[in-house]
């Protein structure tokens, strides 16, 4: 198989193409906390929860910025990055 860019950006190093994989611990922690932020919304646990949630997110997209199976995956993980700085800084 040819390593052509589309393959670089889209394919895995079995030559599969990978949009979307099982969720990994961090992002399983983000979604948990994410929705129990919907449930405890004010107090302590809130802001516990709100911070465990941005703290996985963070490190869900720095995983996939530096480690992610193909370009599109690390695109991602850098625009999960960028849109939570621009989020935070508004």
């Amino acid at each position: 198989m040819e390593n052509t860019l589309i393959d670089k950006t889209f394919r895995d190093s079995d030559g599969k193409i990978v949009l979307g994989q099982m969720p990994n611990p961090p992002l399983i922690l983000w979604i948990v906390a994410s929705l129990l932020t919907l449930v405890f919304t004010t107090g302590k646990v809130s802001t516990v929860l709100y911070f465990l949630a941005n703290g996985a997110l963070f490190t869900w997209a720095w995983m996939e910025l530096f480690q992610g199976v193909n370009y599109f995956r690390r695109a991602l993980g850098l625009a999960v990055l960028i849109g939570m700085i621009a989020y935070k800084i508004q």
